[in-house]
């Protein structure tokens, strides 16, 4: 049986105090340029950003931008508070889950994840619901790690999978770019610079 929201909540709750910890390494080696070159691509004033997790992305936050963002795991949203306060960044947190976004239809001009889809239940009830809030003509902006295109490598993916979700709560054999295409997206275009596994995908509503 897959996982519920509880279930991937809890976990991320109990290894909120550890995650940045955690994935240091991998920060500094291959996520930070990432998130860099996601947000260079960020449009507009009003911003969501879905999955805010510790704050990792606070450093790239366009400086005139109203944004909120949003977390499921109460803990994790904590050390974000922390990091908001401490860095004195400007941006309204909330606790709620991608799948039942409590935002009117059409409000954002941009709403960017990056690695979230990997840890929501329903993959596609959460991107229905980014489509919802994206406003006409805006864009959605997608970071995330996906099952390889090697039959080899994917093989090992999907042996592993049930151990890295059981631990963290995250899939890493999800077919994110498949599932946006599947959406009412106008147009979905994938990163040229992204690699086998880390995919950038822009889509417009």
């Amino acid at each position: 049986m897959k996982p519920d929201s509880a279930a991937i909540r809890k976990r991320y709750d109990r290894i909120a105090p550890y995650f940045e910890g955690m994935e240091a390494v991998m920060e500094g080696l291959f996520f930070k340029n990432w998130r860099k070159k996601c947000w260079a691509k960020v449009e507009g004033h009003h911003i969501l950003e879905v999955g805010v997790g510790t704050g990792k992305n606070f450093d790239y936050y366009p400086k005139d931008a109203r944004i909120t963002a949003i977390d499921f795991s109460e803990k994790m949203l904590k050390q974000a508070v922390q990091k908001r306060d401490r860095k004195n960044v400007n941006v309204d947190l909330e606790l709620m889950d991608i799948q039942a976004l409590c935002f009117a239809d059409n409000s954002f001009d941009t709403v960017i994840c990056s690695f979230v889809f990997c840890s929501v239940p329903s993959a596609v009830k959460g991107l229905k619901e980014v489509y919802r809030v994206c406003k006409p003509g805006g864009q959605v902006l997608l970071l995330e790690h996906v099952i390889s295109s090697n039959p080899v490598l994917a093989a090992v993916m999907n042996l592993l999978n049930p151990v890295v979700v059981a631990l963290v709560g995250a899939n890493i054999n999800r077919n994110t770019v498949k599932n946006v295409k599947a959406c009412a997206f106008t147009s979905v275009h994938v990163d040229e610079r992204s690699s086998d596994i880390i995919k950038l995908i822009e889509a417009r509503k």
